[in-house]
């Protein structure tokens, strides 16, 4: 069984594939143009030290984003080999 989570509940070192994207069309439109898009695997590289922006590596670049803004962004969680 395939455990979802929101992108900002993940944790430095977990990986995921986005399930789907859910924003205002002036931020899906900044997901559209780094590649964040269903089917994407990402991985959370690391948290600010107040825990917010979070720091994930989408497409070969590591890219901040704050909780707000992909608090609407579903993940299937998998492994470090994946």
């Amino acid at each position: 069984m395939e455990h979802t989570v929101r992108m900002h509940q993940i944790l430095p070192g977990q990986n995921g594939i986005v399930k789907t994207v859910s924003a205002d069309e002036e931020m899906e439109r900044r997901f559209l143009d780094i590649g964040l898009i269903p089917g994407t695997k990402i991985s959370c590289v690391g948290k600010s030290p107040g825990g917010d922006p979070s720091a994930y590596l989408i497409r070969g670049a590591v890219i901040a984003i704050r909780a707000v803004n992909c608090a609407e962004i579903t993940l299937a969680l998998c492994g470090e080999d994946e």
